[in-house]
Parts: C-alpha cells; structure tokens; sequence
C-alpha cells in the first residue's frame, strides 16, 4: 500500500474572522502530483499555506504520518519545500547565495555551511541548469530563470514534500512549460510528492494526478482530471461556458462565449468572496 506525504482532515483557517477554508480533506500519495484548482476567492492558496505550516488553522496536517504540530520548525524545513507565488528575496542578492538559503535547516546556530552544503547547492545548480547563473543577481534574471531558482533553493533543503503556489502564474506559455516539465522530470528522478495551486485549468489537467476542485472554500470535486474538469462542473463553479476535449495528456478546457441573453442570468448566480 502506497503511504501518504500529506494527509489533511477537516482543515479551516479564518483570516481576520472571515472563514477562508471550510473543513478540507485531501491525502497526496508519496510521489503524486495534486493540484487544488479554484475560481479566485477560493480558498487555494490559503489551504496550501496552511497545510504547509505557515497560517494558523484548526483541523489536523499529517506530513509522513507525523502531526505538524508536533515538528520543530528545523524538521519541518526538512520535510517540506514551499515556492509561493512572489518569494521575497534579499536586495542584489546572488544566485548561489539565494539557493544557499535552502540549506539553512541544516547549519547548527551561529555556524556555518559545510562542505556537504556547498556540495548539495552545486548538485541541484547543475540539475537546473542553472550554473551558468550562479554569480548573477536575481534581479538580473528573466521571469523564467527566476523561478528555476526558486525551484533550486527548494530543492536545495533535501525536502521530499513540494508545495507550488501558483508556480507559472507570471510566466509566459513557453516559460511555463519549462518549469512544468522541470518539475514532473523531478518529480520522477527524485520521488518528490507535488502540491500545488493552479489558475490554468488545462495546463493543470495536464501535469496533475487527481485534481481537487475548491470553491467557496469546500471541496466540491476531486479525482482525476477527466473526473473533475467537466464542462457541467466548471460552468457550476466557475460561472463560465467551456468545451472540455481530451488531449493528449489530459483534459483541455476551451471557453466559449455564452449564448445571447445569457449573461443576465449567469449574473445572477453567487459570487464567491476574494
């Protein structure tokens, strides 16, 4: 029986008294890769912050089969790797130095890297493709190089947990499939399980294992992309009108005008809250 990396039971989080995340149960199997889609207001990203440690919430988060309330802050480094949509990063800071920052869990206080550090850091820069960069600053970098690096410096904590919020959404399609295809080949080569969040349903349904589908933040649908990305489901939740055709590596989703005298009624329907 396949062991689950991330297990989340009745998960909610309020975020200045407005409940964001409503009771969330979701497993992600060692090795899978699941993506939470959602129309905007959802409750996405909130829930992968969540389930990655960094929001309060009610609810249990299983990492490995270990309550995440009960991990140092160093082990939970360890275990788990996130990639937010705009990580902070340090004015002028250097390429080798930013990935560097993935090592921290491993440096005892007031000490320093090691050489097993310096050796894990060139180990994922030439992985990436990403040795060339080494000596330049981030902000030096195109949207694309960037978010390699981000990957790097994720990768760099030894972590088998991968959480990706919304890791093309400044991208261009060329870009976004670069870093797609760098993640799943990853993913592959060094077991990692994936969770992330996705605006683009198509690309999503393409790259994901199982799909989980919040709106209003509940869960609404879950299971592979062929079972979650229906055209009934989406004009439901997301209050559009598409053409779902199956491609070559899963679901496409096409949107399509609506039909006249149709947009009154579509107004009509609850708008979930940003």
């Amino acid at each position: 029986m396949t062991e689950n990396s991330i297990e989340v039971r009745n998960l909610s989080v309020r975020l200045d008294g407005t409940l964001i995340v409503d009771g969330v149960d979701l497993t992600v199997a060692t090795g899978e890769w699941v993506t939470i889609i959602g129309p905007n207001g959802a409750g996405k990203s909130t829930a992968l912050r969540a389930i990655g440690g960094l929001l309060p919430h009610e609810g249990e988060i299983r990492w490995h089969g270990r309550a995440i309330t009960s991990m140092s802050r160093r082990d939970r480094a360890k275990a788990i790797a996130t990639v937010t949509q705009s990580p902070v990063v340090p004015p002028a800071m250097g390429v080798y130095d930013y990935v560097l920052l993935g090592r921290t869990p491993y440096i005892p206080p007031l000490g320093r890297e090691s050489a097993s550090d310096l050796a894990v850091v060139d180990e994922v820069l030439a992985a990436l493709d990403l040795e060339p960069f080494a000596g330049r600053r981030l902000d030096t970098l195109s949207g694309g190089e960037r978010q390699r690096v981000f990957l790097a410096r994720a990768l760099a904590q030894g972590a088998g947990i991968l959480l990706l919020d919304e890791p093309t959404s400044a991208l261009d399609i060329g870009h976004q499939q670069e870093v797609l295809e760098l993640v799943d080949r990853l993913r592959s080569e060094r077991g990692l399980t994936v969770l992330a969040t996705m605006h683009d349903l198509s690309t999503a349904g393409e790259y994901a294992d199982r799909m989980i589908l919040l709106a209003g933040g509940r869960v609404v649908a879950a299971g592979r992309p062929t079972e979650v990305l229906t055209e009934e489901t989406l004009a439901e939740h997301y209050r559009v009108r598409v053409r779902v055709i199956e491609g070559e590596h899963g679901p496409l989703v096409v949107a399509t005008r609506p039909q006249p005298n149709s947009t009154q009624k579509s107004l009509n329907k609850p708008i979930y809250p940003l």
